[in-house]
């Protein structure tokens, strides 16, 4: 055998396991399980992404999987709530745009829960504000929607937050166009593939692995 052909065959293996491998650590992030019957369907809170959450709460309610969809948001920052104390008013409620696509998508509007969290800044302290609430409201299972590369951890985060007093079942938004086959191949699925695993090394590093137990509502 050539000489030459044997740093021939480590690149084609290199390129070939690279694939592979990439193909895995994409796929790690994703989880879709099969929704149930439940008290609502929860759309996690986001900028632009959250439209193919909207689209897929959406179909679940039409499937008759939840009578429920519940929106949260109206984040606020010092700085917004300074600029409110000089005199700022939103032109309309901050949910109204997320709600007048739902029903768009054939969601009625009497069926949305909107939910104002204002000092919720991550997954945690959403999962932790909102599904307070929800518990107030006697939910006991839920199924929260999010992007593809979001499942596993938001699961994760609701799930301890919850344990045993809310069953929480994780669906993708199918619309969202994280693709785990070839994330490597786009920038912007970069910065999500690149932001979840930081998000989760960040979590582990600050020792919220083991994320507070929300306690049960009065």
């Amino acid at each position: 055998m050539c000489l030459w052909i044997l740093p021939v065959l480590f690149v084609v293996i290199l390129y070939l396991s690279s694939g592979v491998l990439l193909t895995t650590i994409g796929r790690f992030l994703v989880v879709d399980e099969a929704p149930v019957r439940s008290d609502a369907v929860v759309v996690l809170h986001t900028g632009l992404e959250c439209y193919p959450r909207l689209v897929e709460a959406a179909a679940l309610y039409r499937a008759g999987m939840a009578g429920t969809v519940v929106v949260n948001g109206n984040r606020k920052s010092d700085v917004l709530r300074e600029i409110e104390t000089l005199g700022f008013e939103r032109c309309c409620p901050w949910y109204e745009d997320r709600v007048r696509i739902l029903e768009l998508l054939g969601v009625s509007r009497k069926d949305v829960m909107t939910m104002s969290v204002e000092d919720a800044y991550d997954t945690i302290s959403e999962a932790q504000e909102v599904g307070k609430e929800l518990l107030r409201k006697g939910c006991r299972r839920i199924i929260i929607t999010t992007s593809k590369s979001h499942t596993r951890r938001a699961g994760y985060i609701w799930r301890e937050s919850f344990k045993d007093r809310l069953s929480v079942i994780v669906v993708a938004s199918k619309t969202d166009p994280y693709d785990p086959k070839g994330w490597w191949r786009d920038g912007r699925q970069i910065r999500w593939v690149l932001a979840e695993y930081g998000a989760w090394v960040y979590m582990f590093w600050k020792s919220e692995w083991n994320i507070q137990k929300v306690e049960s509502p009065n």
